[in-house]
């Protein structure tokens, strides 16, 4: 049954960073505004994260979709939806009014448009595929599926009882 779960999570995880780096793709422009709009990086530096992060959102969700190393691809996710808890808090703990951009758009929004509940409510939902994908990442329908899992008893260094039987 966990293999299943764990493929949900993945196509879910997968599937919505593929999503928003493809309609950040639309308009680059917009996507660096919207990092630039929560004010925390050089305005050169806010740019060139705001161009790259569509193609790397759809980079991750393609690997995570594959199954492909899900575990790393699952560590890598978490990193970036915990970075993205900490950027939302900043902005919301200096009274900045930020749509996250995170399908498209973003940028600074009238005092009190902010969905800063949403956006933290979402990324937590990811950060819980995430997790879930770091402690079990094998599911069905992936790349992982090809390496054979590591069997303990092919350790050579484990001890062995006087018995023969392995501890």
């Amino acid at each position: 049954m966990s293999s299943w779960i764990s493929t949900l999570a993945r196509w879910l995880l997968g599937g919505v960073l593929i999503a928003a780096g493809a309609i950040k793709m639309v308009n680059l422009a917009d996507s660096a505004a919207g990092v630039r709009a929560y004010q925390l990086l050089p305005d050169a530096m806010a740019g060139a994260v705001g161009w790259t992060i569509p193609f790397f959102s759809i980079l991750l969700g393609l690997v995570l979709l594959a199954g492909a190393v899900t575990r790393i691809a699952a560590i890598v996710s978490a990193v970036l939806m915990i970075l993205f808890l900490a950027v939302v808090a900043s902005a919301a703990a200096r009274g900045l009014s930020v749509d996250c951009g995170c399908f498209g758009g973003g940028g600074e929004v009238a005092p009190g448009q902010a969905e800063y509940g949403i956006e933290v409510i979402r990324t937590l939902g990811l950060l819980a595929c995430a997790g879930w994908l770091i402690v079990r990442p094998r599911s069905r329908f992936s790349f992982d599926r090809a390496v054979p899992e590591e069997d303990p008893a092919d350790d050579p260094d484990r001890e062995t009882s006087l018995i023969g039987g392995r501890r």
